[in-house]
């Protein structure tokens, strides 16, 4: 033990220099990361914070268990190796495993740079900050409440263990069935609260009993009650959690019938959704932040040399590993479209610079142009782009012109021997000079961005473009390029998309085009995966319709007494994709465990004829499917099928493209 603390200690000694370089780096390049506290932990230890979600404490329960169970396999035959984990938090917490390698603990550490910067300001992850101190979010106190609370109620002997461990699988089982659009702290306006706790609220009042006989009667607050779980079919309830927990009861077994929900049981509902609701913000983002993360990683390991000449090689296979992963990979996907982003800003920036020029328009631009020149010109100044010590004059010189590209008081510490500029050249430069050092468009696999342009896109360039600047040559209009104009649009962007929104706007038909992006779904008629376009609206509608609602089904709550039995109704939102039956009968179970009586969900599967199946093998295309619509319902002990009237499938039935709905045709 004693020699593991020395290993931790001595690891963490020889990382406090990589940790304040890489946040003075960081803010360098425009970054504006929460403080981060980093952990040296031991393999089992990381297993545990990873199984944990990234908390050193949480809730008994046995998914945790699972949870490390999985992740110490996955590493121990090679499925995958854990660097790093990091919590959106406050000060932000990072655990690095002090097995990793001096380059990897160097690439981890400007990961979770990237990563703090992406918590601290995206909007997404504002809604669920802190209730008491909004925008500052306090999640590892948060989450140890909720840990000690609900080991309370564990080991309290007038509750049954087995009662609490029962609930709290219902409830995970429905953890992604929130809001995620709407912010938990909205339910403190007065206003927004529901009225299933109202026979509470009118003990609070203290009225007389005159007044709650011939005002607030049982009748009174019945049809009240009633009121507040009213749904309508166009106007369904997306909070499945918070219905659960204002309007369900618990089914008592020995009494056969539903009885009133303990408070306990309410609380443990409400700390389990208020979790949801704080990790709703990383599923929504899980592109976003791990591209954004990726990308910044990659810029200050490689490009700024933040990974030694001895560490490059490592630091390469740790980055080609991630970003090769198999499957539909976050990190590649995610930065790839932001560096597709800085590109199309940065060209839009240099085209505007070009049509303004005499002579050049929209339609004489690739042949007006000699764009050997352009790509000359955008070069970075020589001192810009190769600083080192034996610069130190010329940086001076420079800083006494008043040169906006380079940091005076750290030329200065440069110049006393205080800053090694061989080893940090990038220190010397302010975000101006590090925008113009790694201008996008002078990467060699860059370089003919500019010349590809289509002339649909600048002629849409041309028609929104003010003629208030004119210059006489090219070497006139590039000298007068902002450099930053793709950094500054990257943030603007980080701060307020989630994953679909940012796919929509930003997955372009150039962008699947450029990076071979295609589709594939089942084979019905050869029961195999196959590739079934490459189209780019068919490649952008099957990943918004993939990460709608973290990917899962899109369910809500359409009636509170279906059929005026006090049955709940559950719709699945229909976009295309057929449930597994299966995984929702058993969801229906838990779904009875916070309603206390018979749960209804209807959807829609496509059947398919056997004869139509065969003719479609036999001619080598897809079968033609039926959409049928089917209601399930279990009534606590088995769950049975049902047909579906055809206004309930109407409800159900997504027609629009939207994040919600079935595409007008699906992957073509």
């Amino acid at each position: 033990m004693r020699d593991e603390r020395q290993l931790a200690q001595k690891t963490a000694t020889e990382l406090e220099t990589p940790v304040k370089r890489a946040r003075e780096l960081a803010e360098k390049l425009g970054l504006r990361p929460y403080p981060v506290n980093y952990w040296i932990v031991d393999h089992d230890e990381m297993n545990e914070l990873i199984a944990y979600s990234g908390f050193q404490r949480r809730y008994p329960h046995w998914r945790w268990g699972m949870a490390y169970d999985r992740q110490r396999k996955q590493d121990q035959f090679g499925m995958g190796k854990a660097f790093e984990i990091v919590n959106n938090d406050n000060p932000s917490h990072a655990f690095l495993q002090e097995s990793n390698t001096h380059a990897d603990q160097k690439a981890v550490i400007t990961h979770v740079e990237a990563h703090a910067d992406f918590f601290a300001n995206n909007a997404w992850f504002g809604l669920y900050s802190d209730r008491g101190d909004p925008g500052q979010p306090n999640a590892a106190a948060m989450l140890e409440q909720h840990a000690a609370a609900i080991d309370r109620y564990m080991n309290d002997p007038e509750i049954d263990r087995a009662d609490v461990e029962r609930l709290i699988d219902a409830v995970l089982c429905l953890e992604d069935t929130i809001d995620q659009h709407r912010p938990l702290l909205a339910e403190a306006d007065p206003e927004d609260r529901d009225l299933s706790d109202i026979r509470d609220q009118l003990d609070e009042l203290g009225l007389s009993d005159d007044v709650r006989q011939n005002v607030f009667d049982d009748a009174w607050i019945e049809a009240h009650e009633d009121a507040a779980a009213e749904l309508t079919l166009d106007d369904p309830e997306r909070d499945v959690l918070a219905y659960l927990r204002d309007h369900g009861l618990a089914y008592d077994n020995s009494q056969q019938k539903a009885v009133e929900r303990e408070s306990w049981a309410t609380d443990v509902i409400d700390r389990l959704r208020e979790e949801a609701y704080y990790f709703a913000a990383q599923k929504m983002t899980k592109i976003m932040n791990e591209g954004w993360a990726a990308y910044w990683e990659s810029l200050m390991m490689g490009d700024e040399r933040f990974a030694g000449t001895d560490e490059f090689i490592t630091y390469a296979d740790h980055q080609a590993r991630v970003l090769g992963s198999p499957g539909l990979n976050p990190y590649k996907l995610g930065k790839e479209l932001w560096e597709h982003i800085e590109n199309t800003t940065n060209r839009k920036e240099v085209v505007d610079k070009l049509l303004r020029v005499e002579g050049i328009t929209w339609r004489n631009f690739h042949d007006a142009i000699d764009f050997s020149v352009v790509e000359e010109r955008l070069q970075p100044d020589p001192l810009v782009a190769g600083l080192t010590a034996s610069d130190i004059d010329e940086l001076l010189q420079r800083i006494e012109s008043n040169d906006d590209r380079f940091d005076a008081e750290r030329v200065e510490a440069a110049a006393a021997g205080e800053l090694d500029l061989d080893r940090y050249p990038w220190a010397t430069l302010t975000y101006t000079g590090l925008s113009e050092r790694h201008f996008s468009l002078t990467r060699r696999h860059n370089r003919q961005f500019v010349s590809q342009i289509s002339r649909e896109a600048l002629e849409r360039e041309a028609r929104y473009m003010f003629d208030d600047e004119r210059y006489e040559t090219i070497e006139a209009a590039l000298a007068d390029i902002n450099y930053t104009s793709g950094w500054d649009r990257m943030r603007e962007i980080r701060a307020s998309h989630n994953d679909v929104t940012f796919i929509d706007s930003f997955l372009t038909p150039e962008f699947v085009s450029s990076h071979n992006y295609f589709t594939y779904e089942y084979s019905q008629a050869t029961g195999d995966y196959r590739v079934a376009s490459i189209d780019p609206a068919d490649v952008k509608r099957k990943l918004l319709l993939q990460f709608t609602n973290f990917g899962k089904p899109t369910i809500a709550v359409y009636d509170g007494n279906f059929d005026n039995r006090g049955e709940l109704l559950l719709g699945h939102r229909y976009n295309g994709v057929a449930l597994n039956e299966k995984q929702a009968h058993a969801v229906l179970e838990r779904v009875f465990e916070l309603w206390g009586r018979p749960v209804n969900l209807m959807t829609i599967r496509v059947e398919y004829d056997e004869h139509e199946l065969e003719v479609a093998r036999r001619r080598g295309r897809e079968p033609n499917g039926t959409e049928v619509g089917v209601r399930f319902r279990y009534d606590g002990s088995e769950v049975t099928e049902h047909d579906l009237e055809y206004h309930l499938q109407e409800a159900i039935e997504a027609t629009d493209v939207d994040y919600d709905t079935k595409p007008d045709e699906w992957l073509a």
